[in-house]
């Protein structure tokens, strides 16, 4: 049976203890002495044991409803003031937390990437080390404002990589054996294609390279075996945002086929916000201060890494 709980009158919270809070997970609940409980997921994902936990502090400390966040995060509504610290210990004797707010790295978000019929990476797997890496590791580790990353399995963007600070993108680039096509009236690769990028043009297929989105669909559809294979890859976009200000995420200019150099740029990237940008504005802000070349540079250099301690020593 849920509990609902009763608003206190006028907030009589101090503004001070409200912001201690907040850093906790606990978001104030405009004109009531009530906060609602963020509680961080693995990309979204609970277990059962977990989320019987998370419905039981709901029931025994809450207002007995839970939410989700765009952010896939979960909510639980309505906690008095006075429930904060035995809700805290109760989430954390099933293992889980509280927290995903201020000015550093926020929660990742994913979609299910290879489980889908789409997916061209594992994104719960890169966001799992995403998360462990940056979330947990940088956890501590102060920004100008929030830094949001997320995965997407391919061109889809079903969780909006490119709107966030940083977004990666899975990616299939087909190959092509001009010496095995034979323009044929009814190019097979070209009706594969969803975005119309690809064209029978004087006898051979051509594709522009400006509007293909790397998605794969073609891979495999030409019956004489022109358009077989592929390299698998990631895209990295940077300076997304959405919100009173949006801004398009724009790609890095390299298509990273390593997991591992694609992880090395993402720690770059916080790195770069921490030593060069100012406090209060976004990622996307300080690409457009500092020139989206000049950026560029620096994530796909080795400098930022190399002075990793002295940029988190400030």
């Amino acid at each position: 049976m849920s509990i609902t709980p009763t608003p206190l009158g006028p907030a009589t919270i101090p503004m001070d203890e409200v912001k201690r809070v907040k850093a906790l997970g606990f978001l104030h609940r405009k004109g009531t002495d009530l906060f609602n409980c963020r509680v961080i997921t693995r990309n979204g994902k609970v277990t059962a044991d977990e989320l019987a936990r998370i419905t039981e502090a709901a029931a025994k400390f809450g207002c007995g409803e839970v939410s989700m966040t765009t952010r896939l995060t979960l909510e639980i509504q309505g906690v008095p003031y006075e429930n904060i610290d035995a809700i805290r210990t109760f989430l954390a004797e099933a293992g889980l937390e509280t927290g995903g707010t201020g000015a550093k790295v926020r929660p990742v978000v994913s979609c299910k990437g290879t489980t889908c019929q789409y997916g061209l990476l594992d994104s719960y797997g890169i966001a799992d080390e995403i998360h462990e890496r940056f979330f947990k590791g940088y956890g501590d580790v102060a920004l100008p404002h929030k830094f949001k990353i997320a995965v997407g399995g391919c061109p889809n963007n079903c969780v909006k990589p490119n709107l966030n600070d940083l977004g990666i993108v899975g990616q299939r680039v087909p190959g092509f054996e001009a010496d095995k096509c034979r323009g044929c009236g009814k190019c097979q690769v070209e009706k594969a294609c969803p975005v119309d990028a690809a064209h029978v043009v004087d006898g051979k297929l051509s594709v522009d390279p400006e509007v293909c989105t790397r998605c794969g669909r073609c891979v495999g559809k030409c019956p004489f075996h022109a358009r077989d294979n592929a390299v698998y890859g990631y895209r990295v976009y940077i300076g997304g945002r959405w919100g009173k200000k949006s801004a398009h995420g724009i790609p890095l200019k390299k298509l990273f086929t390593s997991k591992e150099e694609v992880l090395d740029v993402v720690e770059k990237a916080i790195l770069l916000f921490r030593d060069q940008g100012i406090k209060g504005e976004r990622f996307s802000d300080t690409i457009q201060r500092l020139g989206f070349e000049n950026v560029q540079a620096q994530l796909l250099g080795n400098e930022l890494l190399e002075r990793k301690a002295e940029i988190l020593a400030d």
